[in-house]
């Protein structure tokens, strides 16, 4: 198996279940960004036999400084897409974040692998493009994101025709029960703070603004060829239950597990087969209650965004992904404020309702004018 992404969350989450399960799965590539140093630990320990940094200067130093022998090293999203394509793979886990992880993800959607998905940009900007690929390539796609992976599970055995609503669950993040007013000012550190989840910056403020649900909203609608108004959203501070499926005959099926990556990690890599896992059990008792609540869309108003790009052209999504991965970046460099991020994101967004893209080149393409517009409202700010 592949890894794009194995120095993030997820990558060094998958090379956690690896080393777990060592006598079942081998490691033929890893593409990484910017952390030579983990890098450097993670290739002695697994022996790839294909690696691909972020950057060109950054391959070359890393060719000097280390013994390479039997290691193909590449570099950029080609290096990234070569390491999909690898033929030695059987499974390519992508994670990459953002919308650079598109083209591996398509790579590796060509190649009829299967793919164990944790890009949900990805869906957000081309799900039907990536689900057309998938049909003609045979690939499998399996979803990584524990909500996502709970909506799998409990579909598995399902006739999407009996279902009625699928539902998404969101911890709510750290912001769940602060009043509005008091999120005006709240500072980079603040948001940072998620009471459940270590993950990366931008998710854990995706996570803040909720904007991080709204993508898995859109992602869930093309993951399982759902209609608009079968998607909901609950807070469930807990972060036990991971989804719920309302069937027509008015049965919710849910799965919980604990909050640990690892687990929707490991089905995605050994599903149909269920191995022993290597984490605590889930003990309801001393959980002794499961809460949940609306959303707020007036407090969180992406997730209001996100719930009218399930109606619009895909353009839409697409300028929706680009502007926010802006704001959120000029959040983390404190050049705005918690609440400048929905209002950008808001204003730019109105420009692309009308348009629908099939291109891979047409989608880039409206990421790209969506990113200068939003830059350009900032320098008004």
């Amino acid at each position: 198996m592949a890894i794009l992404g194995s120095t993030g969350s997820i990558g060094r989450n998958t090379l956690g279940v690896i080393t777990n399960l060592k006598q079942k799965f081998n490691v033929t590539g890893l593409a990484a960004g910017r952390n030579l140093t983990l890098l450097r630990k993670q290739i002695e320990q697994f022996r790839p036999e294909i690696v691909s940094l972020e950057r060109k200067e950054d391959a070359e130093a890393f060719r000097n400084e280390i013994n390479l022998n039997n290691v193909r090293l590449v570099y950029g999203q080609e290096g990234a897409e070569e390491i999909a394509r690898f033929e030695g793979n059987d499974i390519i886990v992508s994670s990459i974040t953002g919308i650079s992880g598109l083209r591996p993800t398509i790579a590796a959607v060509e190649s009829g692998k299967r793919v164990a998905l944790a890009n949900k940009e990805s869906m957000v900007v081309a799900g039907s493009l990536i689900q057309k690929i998938a049909a003609d390539s045979g690939a499998e796609i399996i979803p990584v994101d524990s909500e996502h992976s709970g909506v799998f599970q409990c579909l598995a055995k399902e006739d999407i025709s009996a279902v009625r609503t699928v539902i998404l669950t969101a911890s709510g993040g750290p912001f769940f029960e602060t009043p509005v007013e008091e999120m005006r000012n709240k500072t980079v550190a603040d948001a940072l703070n998620h009471p459940r989840w270590k993950m990366g910056k931008k998710v854990t403020i995706d996570s803040a603004t909720l904007m991080n649900k709204g993508l898995e909203l859109i992602e869930a609608r093309w993951l399982f060829g759902l209609d608009p108004e079968m998607l909901a959203i609950l807070i469930h501070p807990q972060s036990i239950v991971h989804s719920l499926i309302e069937m027509q005959d008015g049965s919710v099926l849910a799965q919980l597990s604990p909050t640990d990556m690892k687990i929707p990690i490991q089905f995605a890599l050994t599903y149909p087969e269920r191995e022993k896992g290597f984490l605590p059990s889930l003990d309801l008792r001393q959980i002794g209650a499961l809460e949940f609540y609306d959303v707020d869309v007036e407090k969180f108003p992406l997730v209001k965004l996100a719930q009218r790009a399930l109606k619009e052209k895909n353009g839409f999504s697409i300028a929706l992904n680009a502007a926010n991965e802006v704001m959120v970046a000029a959040f983390l460099r404190e050049e705005v404020k918690f609440f400048d991020i929905p209002a950008v994101v808001a204003e730019v967004v109105e420009d692309f309702c009308a348009e629908e893209v099939e291109t891979v080149d047409d989608i880039f393409e409206i990421d790209r004018v969506s990113r200068i517009q939003t830059r350009n409202l900032l320098e008004q700010r």
